[in-house]
């Protein structure tokens, strides 16, 4: 481009600061010189667009920055001239106050006339969309080169030093506004990039608007970070659709130090920020000697790409007060008129993300308290509280949606069915996803294990987790709150008869009454999932819901009758009831659950069942039951009751922290379908049945944390199929039965904390397929007395973990 007089450095430089210098010092000038310094300001972006576009200007339009070039250095002399002139002469600051006058007008006419035209032509194909513009306005000026030259560096250079002196004044008012969250943010980054010879490559991960850019920015902003580099900094941005070749050559030219002025394989930083995409990131690079590479995206990108990663923290409590009350009110408390508690219950609803702190301060700013009202209560409800909030953190984050392929689109929105503040049980929503999306579980995982890669959900592991033998409900899945409104948001858009979700999106006494409203026609929603309190008979109205595939019913109540409307679901396939409250909930109206032949997934957690109902027809397609917390009162071992002949088909059986329990029914054993139980925690179970050796399709036994259990049947040995056996935390067991080597096709057992076994059976060394053995190191020792006959056996002693995480659920 032959626009670099329009770039040159000293005029930005000396203009802008003699501006500010001006607005400060000259009474006169004031006004004119404010209105152009604004002036000015609008006009850097698109300075920096023209910069970046690599677009060849036709003579015509060049010409017309040629004279706004001539203009801003007319103006850079008459501005010198203000600052030279004493105060006493007002007859000459009189006359400059008029020329400095004109001077604005002539600017504005520039920007007002066919230049604004011309440019944005020039540059249109480079804008982005309107959403991504907004995620990178607090960076405006941070897609820079620092000290590369006379070929477009400085610009940026003088802006950020003009910049920083205004910041460094706002942080004299309001505090530093930055905090500790991306001061332990930096210092970990720093000793990445300077301290880490061996870390070419580094990463910086986290939710949309949790702060990556600004931290980025901030590293080059650095004085150490500066110095180690000798500023020799190159900050691109790459988006979602980057022209990769013209990047590439951008970095390679600032690498190889094509320009003359840096010689090769001195230090450099290239910073690429917005990063979408693993395949564009792989080309953009580059190892070289002494060049590093920082990835900012909002995505985790494997380990053989990126050496490390840093993943950005949500502000604390008290930083999350200071930014909202610096956007809210301009200072950093709560005025004394202000309402406190409103004040808040506002700054908890946006779970220290800085962007939601920072969008919602500002759209509520200088509003009357009742409207900060209605706003709390519309955040409650996952509701945008005015246009500004909707355009500009709710869409914005919905760019991170946008971008994901359809079907972990439609999980992600999936997750809207569950709870604020609450763990999700893995096994709840693999069990969802494959009923509701069509996709096995190995799919559904992997879907989780992109949404976890791409910051949209966090998987929280029991230590024991992690292999292809743990059961899923070891794992649980939380999400922030920002994105579990958004995918409300984006969920109850339309007619509410047509949505594909109709969700509650948090507790209430009693259903919407736009549901009510509505009733007179069918609800054609997939999932249908009710937050609410404690629900009589009379509370529920008749909903018809013949779409309806999945039925989540979270409450908190010491009694819960079932909704009468599950027996106008007829395609029902998977149905969760969750009681949240400290005690268990007497479950009424469980016979509505008889006719519910397509049912596949049946999750109940703490509450009560009196008796499993009378089945009219066999649950042939029933696949998997899990009873959490839940109080049985023998509901399971009724004379008249056959499990076998109930449920035919079911191949997942979980019982987990059901206290009184106290045996197995004898029916269980003739569930020939059975290929996985699970009883753990169950601290009244006694015994096993004797028959259970009739399981010949289990693979999977998870007797974990059963500690009256002090011995394990012979007939377990004729679980010929059994592929997987956890007995670990059995304290009260003292041996394994005689017969244990019958289990050929064993190829894991976890026996961690069973301290009374003393020793191993002699059979065990026909375990021929017995591959990996887990348990403490006193009896690890008999393990590996085997090892000359089972030399394919690995013995794993794990460290002891101790968590406490329990109590804060």
């Amino acid at each position: 481009m032959a626009v670099t007089d329009f770039f040159a450095g000293e005029i930005a430089v000396e203009l802008l600061k003699a501006l500010i210098s001006i607005s400060r010092k000259s009474l006169l000038c004031k006004p004119s010189a404010d209105q152009l310094k604004t002036t000015i300001d609008e006009l850097l972006p698109i300075i920096r667009e023209i910069k970046y576009s690599g677009v060849e200007l036709p003579a015509s339009r060049q010409f017309q920055l040629d004279r706004l070039s001539d203009t801003l250095k007319e103006g850079l002399e008459l501005c010198q001239k203000v600052l030279a002139l004493g105060r006493w002469n007002m007859y000459k600051n009189l006359m400059l106050s008029r020329k400095m006058e004109k001077l604005t007008k002539k600017v504005s006419m520039f920007l007002n006339g066919p230049l604004q035209a011309h440019v944005l032509a020039d540059v249109h194909h480079m804008r982005f969309e309107t959403a991504e513009r907004f995620d990178r306005l607090e960076h405006r000026l941070g897609s820079m080169k620092i000290g590369t030259g006379s070929g477009g560096g400085w610009m940026e250079e003088a802006v950020k030093r003009v910049e920083m002196e205004e910041e460094e004044w706002k942080e004299g008012r309001f505090g530093n506004l930055i905090g500790m969250g991306i001061s332990l943010g930096k210092k970990k980054v720093k000793e990445m990039i300077i301290d880490r010879d061996d870390l070419g490559v580094v990463g910086i991960s986290g939710i949309g608007g949790s702060g990556k850019t600004t931290l980025a920015s901030e590293i080059c902003r650095d004085s150490q970070v500066l110095s180690y580099f000798n500023s020799q900094i190159l900050f691109l941005t790459v988006s979602q659709s980057p022209n990769v070749e013209q990047l590439k050559t951008q970095i390679w030219g600032f690498i190889s130090g094509c320009d003359g002025i840096r010689p090769y394989g001195r230090r450099v930083l290239v910073v690429l920020d917005d990063v979408w995409s693993l395949s564009a990131l792989e080309q953009l690079i580059c190892r070289v000697p002494g060049c590093k590479t920082l990835v900012v995206s909002r995505f985790g990108f494997p380990t053989v790409v990126l050496n490390a990663t840093y993943k950005v923290e949500l502000l604390s409590e008290k930083e999350s007060m200071l930014l909202f009350c610096h956007s809210a009110f301009g200072k950093s408390t709560i005025p004394p008129a202000a309402n406190e508690n409103l004040v808040k219950q506002i700054v908890n609803e946006c779970k220290g993300l800085p962007l939601a702190l920072k969008v919602i301060g500002a759209s509520l700013r200088d509003q009357p308290e009742l409207y900060w009202r209605s706003a709390q209560k519309r955040l409650a409800r996952g509701e945008p509280i005015c246009e500004s909030h909707e355009s500009n953190l709710v869409d914005r984050m919905a760019i991170s949606i946008n971008y994901l392929p359809e079907k972990v689109r439609e999980c992600f929105l999936d997750l809207g069915s569950f709870p604020e503040d609450k763990k999700i049980p893995l096994e709840v929503l693999i069990n969802v996803w494959v009923e509701i999306q069509d996709i096995d579980e190995e799919e559904a995982f992997a879907i989780l294990v992109e949404l976890a890669e791409r910051n949209l959900v966090t998987l929280v592991k029991d230590p024991r987790a992690g292999d292809m033998y743990s059961s899923y409900y070891e794992v649980s899945v939380t999400q922030h709150d920002v994105l579990r409104d958004l995918a409300l948001h984006l969920s109850n858009r339309g007619n509410i008869n047509g949505r594909r979700r109709l969700l509650m999106p948090k507790m209430e006494i009693e259903l919407p009454k736009d549901w009510e409203r509505n009733v007179d026609q069918p609800f054609n929603a997939q999932i249908v999932s009710i937050h609410i309190g404690e629900m009589r008979e009379m509370d529920w109205f008749r909903m018809e819901f013949p779409k309806a595939e999945v039925l989540i019913l979270n409450f908190s109540s010491k009694e819960f009758f079932l909704p009468p409307f599950i027996e106008n679901m007829p395609k029902l396939r998977a149905l969760i009831a969750i009681n949240y409250s400290t005690s268990n909930a007497t479950l009424q109206n469980f016979s509505v659950c008889s006719n519910l032949t397509n049912l596949r997934s049946l999750w109940l957690e703490r509450v009560s069942i009196s008796r499993l109902p009378e089945l009219t027809v066999p649950m042939k397609k029933l696949r998997k039951i899990s009873l959490v917390l839940c109080n049985i009162n023998n509901s399971l071992d009724q004379p008249t009751m056959d499990l076998s002949q109930m449920f035919p088909c079911l191949l997942e059986l979980t019982i987990d922290h059901c206290d009184d329990l106290i045996r197995l029914p004898p029916s269980l054993c003739k569930m020939q379908s059975l290929k996985c139980l699970g009883i753990t925690n169950c601290h009244g179970l006694h015994e096993l049945p004797a028959d259970i050796g009739k399981l010949r399709s289990l693979q999977n036994l998870r007797l974990y944390a059963c500690p009256l259990i002090s011995t394990l049947p012979p007939g377990i040995c004729e679980l010929v199929g059994l592929e997987y056996l956890n007995i670990s935390q059995c304290v009260g067991l003292d041996c394994l039965p005689q017969g244990f080597g019958k289990l050929v096709r064993l190829e894991k057992i976890d026996m961690r904390e069973c301290t009374l076994i003393s020793e191993l059976p002699e059979s065990v060394a026909s375990l021929q397929s017995l591959r990996h053995v887990i348990c403490d190191e006193d009896v690890s020792w008999l393990w590996k007395d085997m090892e000359r006959s089972m030399s394919d056996v690995h013995v794993e002693v794990p460290e002891k973990c101790f968590s406490l995480d329990w109590l804060h659920e």
